[in-house]
């Protein structure tokens, strides 16, 4: 009673900035990899970049995944309805663990034969190799962690995992200090430093948010939820998470494709391509905590049937989103020179930068949008329009544009970011209309209490 009266009372804004310390915290843990690196050796940066590739579209479909328990913990929380929680929770659980664990699998097997596919220059492949093998075997990790993680949020207690994630980026930045550059008799690592780095700090994260979830949740877990088997909750995640992962997984994928395009044209660019996206993603980090606070609320609503509260907020949200992430696109568009410099002295990789950084503007005009509208139609239980509309925009539009625009007529790193930029406003259409003609309505996921 206490989780349903919190939930009820909580606005976007209010929910959204421990989400959004949270986001920033573990989105810091890839990056400060690649700054960290970029310090100690530019192949180095190239090699974790390309790996990183890879390895985020295994952990983003693990996310994605894991927001379907999200969002049913969210209903069942509006209808009042704890012991259906505990099922969902111990069933997400134990799925993320058989998912990850076949993902880490096949990384560990196959990553050599996907690294050759993406073009990774052959300088930098052993390097590339050693990260994904020892990152990859933290996969399992980050998929029972990431479980958990959708619980709290569930709940609408982001603020326990945002606490986590500032622990265990703590421990990576330190870690990553020795390991790196070395300390005492500990020789300086490079790659091998911040691969090892990387897992432990995930495996002690895990080992505290389990305490924090056994202490701070009245959610069970237990064998009986999965004796016999609840095959209606395993669908209602799937039927979330299948096409949601689809949406995410096509976009991940359209990414390597365009990080196989980049690849051509040599180190310069393909460094350029990373601290620009470190870059951007600051300019739409608090859109997507932003995203994940409506997302809960929304299907709070639903599930408590108070349809009529939705909207409202959700176009508060989004114009919010937008306002935010342009608002910071331009200011680091006007203080590009500055923050290049922060990451290398290459003027080559500033001067492209900068005009990455003006198009980026536009680009986060679509994004924010899309972020938003995705999560909101998620949580009201149209699933499959981000799914359908996602795929056609990121291959039609940001793939072959990219293909056009940057190989055939040669505009490269300008006419790929160009091409991401038309996909993004393209999408961001056709998902406003689609919130705008309510066909998302009457679309709940849960069973009625009986």
């Amino acid at each position: 009673m206490k989780s349903f009266k919190k939930s009820a009372s909580l606005s976007v804004v209010s929910l959204s900035w421990p989400i959004f310390i949270e986001i920033f915290l573990q989105m810091l843990i890839g990056n400060i990899d690649q700054f960290m690196m970029s310090h100690y050796s530019q192949e180095a940066v190239a090699a974790v970049a390309n790996a990183n590739q890879i390895m985020n579209i295994f952990i983003m479909l693990i996310i994605v995944m894991s927001t379907a328990s999200t969002i049913l913990i969210a209903q069942y929380l509006g209808a009042k309805n704890p012991d259906k929680i505990n099922e969902v929770t111990t069933v997400s659980i134990a799925f993320n663990f058989v998912f990850s664990s076949c993902a880490a699998a096949f990384i560990l097997v196959a990553h050599r034969t996907l690294f050759q596919w993406l073009g990774v220059p052959d300088e930098i492949m052993d390097d590339t190799s050693l990260y994904m093998t020892i990152v990859a075997c933290s996969i399992p990790i980050t998929g029972i962690y990431t479980a958990f993680v959708a619980t709290f949020r569930g709940f609408s207690l982001p603020i326990i995992t945002m606490c986590v994630a500032f622990v265990m980026n703590v421990i990576h930045i330190l870690s990553n200090l020795v390991l790196i550059y070395g300390w005492g008799p500990i020789p300086s690592l490079g790659v091998l430093g911040v691969s090892v780095s990387t897992a432990v700090s995930k495996g002690i994260g895990l080992a505290l948010i389990y305490y924090l979830f056994r202490t701070q949740l009245s959610v069970k877990l237990s064998w009986a939820y999965l004796k016999p088997f609840p095959k209606e909750t395993l669908k209602r995640l799937l039927h979330i998470g299948v096409p949601s992962g689809g949406e995410t997984l096509s976009y991940q994928l359209s990414q390597t494709t365009i990080m196989k395009m980049v690849n051509i044209f040599g180190i310069v660019v393909i460094n350029t391509k990373v601290y620009a996206y470190i870059i951007s993603m600051f300019c739409y980090m608090y859109t997507i905590a932003l995203a994940n606070a409506a997302q809960i609320i929304v299907g709070f609503l639903v599930g408590a049937n108070r349809e009529n509260e939705i909207s409202s907020r959700v176009w508060h949200t989004m114009w919010l989103g937008m306002a935010i992430s342009v608002g910071l696109s331009t200011t680091f568009y006007l203080l590009s020179d500055y923050i290049f410099a922060f990451f290398t002295s290459d003027q080559e990789i500033i001067s492209l930068g900068k005009t990455i950084l003006f198009i980026e503007i536009f680009l986060e005009i679509g994004r924010s949008v899309n972020i938003i509208m995705v999560q909101c139609l998620q949580a009201a239980g149209d699933i499959r329009t981000p799914m359908i509309v996602g795929i056609f925009g990121m291959w039609l539009c940001a793939v072959n544009l990219s293909y056009v625009l940057g190989i055939w007529l040669g505009w490269g790193l300008i006419g790929i970011w160009i091409a991401m930029a038309i996909d993004e406003g393209v999408r961001a259409i056709i998902f406003v209309w689609r919130w705008h003609s309510g066909k998302w309505k009457n679309r709940k996921l849960i069973e009625e209490p009986a």
